[in-house]
């Protein structure tokens, strides 16, 4: 643990665990730095990340405490600790059920908005998750998905669609990954991908809702069947453990 994100996320999980209790004060930053091992440089940094997610305020003169989480404005920690709170809480569904909301909408206003240059950009992402799929390249497939809908997203001609999307980042590319590494979920994608991609190109407005519903549904269905119905006491949710903390939580 050298970075300030690294601290952060160790903090994070101590509060999500009960160890620092919200309405609580925080140890001092020389007590953090002996218990981490890290510089006080290192802890006063990772407090900062803490603060602008709304996990951790300063109240003057008194020292930092910890906010409950309905104060918290990091949708990943929202996440984690929903997850720790009540692991069969299907926090992974609920997403799915976000994502249902917002794409089946979008693909439905791409078919009539949709340039011949979106049409290439899909079919340029199709080819590559194909490839990925061939050559067992997990994360050449989910970048290439995550574009996908990106430009379902753009094509869609609604200014505010891709920005409803952003906060979902980082959990989306975490949830893909966790679910992309089995081959016949790969091979269900691309083909309900192929199925939204004709529906785009012959500008079929239903045709692109029921195709993105049939996705959703697929999704659902691989979700349940190949990942939480294997898993033992909830541990192959995408949840169960949280995404590799980013250094781009720095800025």
């Amino acid at each position: 643990m050298g970075y300030p994100e690294e601290l952060a996320d160790g903090i994070l999980t101590a509060v999500i665990e009960g160890s620092f209790v919200a309405g609580s004060a925080l140890p001092s930053e020389g007590e953090l730095a002996l218990r981490y091992g890290m510089s006080r440089l290192t802890v006063r940094e990772a407090i900062r990340i803490l603060r602008s997610q709304g996990v951790l305020e300063i109240r003057r003169g008194r020292g930092t405490f910890v906010n409950v989480p309905d104060r918290w404005t990091s949708l990943e920690a929202i996440v984690r600790a929903e997850h720790h709170r009540d692991p069969s809480s299907g926090v992974s569904e609920k997403l799915l059920e976000a994502r249902r909301m917002v794409e089946v909408g979008a693909a439905q206003l791409a078919a009539a908005r949709r340039s011949e240059e979106d049409l290439d950009e899909l079919a340029s992402c199709m080819q590559e998750m194909a490839a990925g799929h061939d050559s067992g390249d997990v994360d050449l497939f989910v970048e290439a998905d995550i574009a996908f809908h990106a430009v379902i997203m753009r094509a869609s001609g609604n200014i505010f669609v891709p920005f409803m999307f952003e906060p979902f980042g980082e959990l989306l590319t975490h949830t893909r990954r966790q679910t992309s590494t089995l081959p016949v979920i790969q091979a269900n994608a691309i083909r309900e991908h192929a199925a939204i991609a004709e529906a785009l190109r012959a500008g079929d407005a239903d045709a692109a809702r029921g195709a993105m519903e049939s996705h959703m549904d697929q999704t659902r269905d691989d979700l349940r069947h190949h990942v939480l119905e294997a898993a033992t006491g909830g541990a192959g949710d995408p949840f169960a453990a949280p995404p590799p903390p980013s250094r781009s939580a720095v800025r």
